[in-house]
């Protein structure tokens, strides 16, 4: 055996396989952490622009967006590209008009990304390499919030929370084709896997609604109350996970069923929170399945913290420290 391939092997078994992390923006302190999916620890972090909200990750894991919404009465108009391998310093992308930006997704392929834009009430798409705008995409009245996405890539959803609905959009060529009710203060939006259905948080109404993907009609209206401000699905799409920011609980739904499976209480006895948006409370917002562990991760805004629920007996197990005010979280597994 060459002496080359023995050290190969040797740099093989030496090096343990990464695990994974979370990132976690803090929308107070403008800043985003990575924590590792282990035991929570922190990583490294990296510097944003002012209030970051929303993070995307490419599907390969290696680079992150994050939307810096800019705070009180001065509006962001940047993105934030992280790149997670190097760890390097962000490159800043100038959305020059488009002012805050809010919801993030890569499209396939990872060399685009969209971004809803609520001050110039658009969905731009991104060439992520050069920093260009290759696509504005009005939305009409009312401010596009949250953005999700076909698993084809070639549609999009997007939320308007100041007038309850749910657009599509058709990528092929760039226009909104639909634009429904969907309930007021419509605001989380996530497309189910294997079915396509897009599911839709509506927080003032208490409800989830489950629309067709095609034509955008209601199929089922589910109760979750408390101020339902995110959605999202375990990586096999049978559970639906939603955030009550008002209540501080985690609806769990059978997503094949429509039936609720549990509600985790998110309020720590003894903890202390700090005021949030929604008075002194624990304030969960931004919620995602981990597709390796049987693990559900939630911020806690008003605890600078994240909530680690165990999705055998949907309880919380720990608690991971996070930077002032945490609201997005995104996965990476860039390594494996």
């Amino acid at each position: 055996m060459s002496r080359a391939l023995c050290l190969s092997l040797l740099l093989c078994v030496a090096l343990p396989a990464v695990s994974g992390e979370i990132l976690v923006g803090n929308k107070a302190a403008d800043t985003v952490w990575r924590l590792s999916l282990d035991d929570g620890r922190k990583l490294g972090e990296f510097p944003t622009n002012q209030a970051p909200h929303e993070i995307a990750v490419n599907h390969a894991g290696s680079v992150a967006l994050v939307a810096n919404y800019g705070g009180g009465d001065k509006p962001g108009n940047s993105l934030s590209v992280l790149d997670l391998r190097s760890g390097a310093a962000p490159r800043i992308i100038d959305l020059g008009r488009h002012g805050r930006p809010h919801g993030l997704r890569f499209l396939p392929g990872d060399r685009e990304a969209l971004a809803t834009t609520e001050a110039s009430q658009h969905l731009i798409r991104i060439d992520v390499a050069s920093g260009k705008i290759v696509a504005e995409i009005p939305l009409g009245d009312g401010k596009g919030h949250m953005v999700a996405i076909a698993a084809d890539g070639k549609t999009a959803y997007v939320t308007k929370v100041d007038r309850g609905t749910v657009s599509r959009i058709d990528l092929s060529d760039n226009t909104k084709t639909d634009e429904v009710d969907a309930g007021k203060g419509a605001e989380g939006v996530a497309v189910r896997p294997g079915s396509g259905e897009v599911w839709v948080s509506n927080r003032e109404a208490g409800t989830v609604t489950v629309h067709d993907p095609r034509t955008l009609a209601i199929r089922a209206t589910l109760p979750s109350p408390g101020f339902p401000i995110r959605v999202a699905f375990t990586a096999d799409g049978r559970q639906a996970l939603v955030s009550n920011a008002r209540a501080a609980t985690l609806s769990v739904f059978d997503a094949k069923r429509k039936k609720s499976l549990a509600t985790v209480e998110l309020t720590r006895a003894g903890a202390e929170y700090r005021d949030t948006m929604l008075g002194r409370a624990a304030l969960p917002i931004g919620v995602v399945a981990d597709p390796k562990r049987p693990r559900v991760y939630v911020a806690i805004s008003g605890g600078d913290e994240i909530a680690v629920i165990d999705r055998k007996t949907w309880k919380p197990v720990a608690q991971w420290k996070t930077g002032r005010e945490p609201d997005a979280l995104a996965l990476s597994f860039g390594g494996d």
